[in-house]
């Protein structure tokens, strides 16, 4: 059977959303690729995003194709499963335009893992995913009542089976990109050092997190952690230095300290001149770990912060065992040898307008940015979501984005300055 995997060209008028709007490797196509050709199908990546290909576009290759299933995700890339664009709007147009010209449609994304049966009614499709689709699409080609984590329609009522999907980490081997996508992939994801030289690519070391903060929307997805194999790592590193890759970002939700991993990246940074970025918690690292990171090769890091005080990180479950001086100690001692270390901070309501603008300013005096609190969306799927409203329902993105628009007035620098309301994005 023939799998179109679809990533539409993305677009973000209007939207709340915050993450990246470059385009990235879409690594969990790339493991489905795999996956599906070793059970005998015939698979296609159709990235629109990278290709800048228009609906219209994206059309014409589908006819010439003519795949029995093509698979459409709810967000730009894995990376941002957990802060995607809570709309639908550009799926939704993207399925209307190929519905005519296609078989069966897959959803798969954060949506259809936390609300499978609204996600199937908005998109129109015959199908939605749970969890990690990897492992789940190449068994889509049999009878699907005995297929889990699926929900689709059966004589007009929508069938749930099973509960979100987690993939064993071991049985996604090294993935292989075509050189025209690595030469097309001139983004460097979260790299302010200096100006982006050459390709740049996106990798996994690990997957999950062990740790619930209350901001973080996994549960449906990326929840249980989970480590590559060392071998699978390195050996699609390898693949991507061979190609040209200057840099690779690691879109873990937790880099844990690993010494086996980045002893084995410090060699291909002497080496190959190997750079590194990362998204980490700064607690987890000891003033010698974070040398032997720098010795990697990393460029820039992401560490979470939250809150100033135990009463905001003890809000967010942040578990953390360090206080704010030395949490700051810390990223101090990075930036001496790691050219950018972010601080995030989030708005808890616990933190002084005040002593944030007072640490921040210490902190950019040494060289680390912290940007200002960013207020959180309530994302179905999130510790937070649950305790504010209980477990997702059909009506869950709209609940928690008409909270978002009604609770602040100010936004993230890099968001829209009039968002539009849901339902306003998803009707356009």
């Amino acid at each position: 059977m023939r799998f179109a995997l679809v990533n539409p060209n993305w677009t973000f008028n209007g939207s709340i959303y915050f993450g990246c709007r470059e385009p990235h490797l879409p690594l969990e196509y790339g493991y489905a690729k795999a996956l599906l050709e070793k059970a005998g199908h015939e698979a296609l990546i159709v990235d629109g995003q990278l290709g800048q290909f228009s609906h219209v576009e994206i059309c014409d290759v589908l006819k010439e194709f003519r795949p029995d299933f093509t698979v459409v995700t709810t967000a730009p890339s894995y990376l941002f499963w957990r802060c995607p664009p809570p709309e639908l709007a550009v799926p939704q147009r993207l399925i209307r335009e190929i519905r005519p010209v296609v078989d069966t449609i897959v959803a798969v994304g954060p949506h259809g893992s936390t609300t499978p049966r609204a996600t199937l009614q908005k998109l129109n499709v015959d199908v939605v995913v749970l969890g990690e689709c990897e492992e789940v699409l190449p068994r889509l080609g049999g009878a699907w009542s005995t297929v889990d984590s699926i929900c689709y329609s059966v004589s007009g009522l929508r069938r749930l089976q099973g509960g979100p999907h987690a993939s064993d980490m071991t049985a996604l081997a090294p993935l292989k990109w075509p050189d025209a996508v690595i030469n097309a992939h001139t983004h460097h994801h979260h790299r302010f050092d200096q100006p982006f030289n050459g390709a740049g690519a996106e990798m996994e070391t690990s997957r999950g997190c062990p740790y619930h903060c209350t901001f973080c929307a996994k549960d449906n997805f990326r929840d249980r952690y989970r480590r590559r194999p060392l071998g699978a790592v390195l050996a699609e590193l390898d693949r991507l230095l061979s190609q040209g890759v200057e840099y690779v970002y690691f879109i873990d939700e937790i880099f844990l300290p690993n010494r086996e991993l980045l002893e084995a990246l410090a060699f291909r940074h002497r080496h190959a001149g190997l750079k590194i970025g990362l998204q980490t918690r700064i607690d987890f690292w000891s003033h010698a770990m974070l040398d032997l990171l720098a010795d990697a090769g990393c460029v820039s890091i992401e560490a979470g912060i939250e809150s100033l005080t135990p009463e905001g990180r003890e809000l967010l479950v942040k578990k953390c065992k360090l206080d704010t001086q030395e949490l700051s100690a810390r990223l101090v001692h990075a930036r001496r040898r790691i050219p950018f270390v972010q601080g995030n901070l989030i708005e808890t309501g616990k933190d002084d307008q005040e002593t944030v603008q007072l640490w921040r300013e210490r902190m950019k005096e040494a060289g680390v940015w912290a940007n200002d609190p960013v207020p959180l969306f309530p994302y179905p799927g999130s510790p937070d979501y649950t305790l504010r409203w209980g477990t997702p329902d059909d009506l869950a993105w709209e609940r928690a984005h008409e909270y978002y628009l009604s609770s602040f007035s100010r936004f993230s620098d890099i968001q829209e300055n009039r968002p539009l309301a849901l339902a306003e994005l998803e009707h356009q």
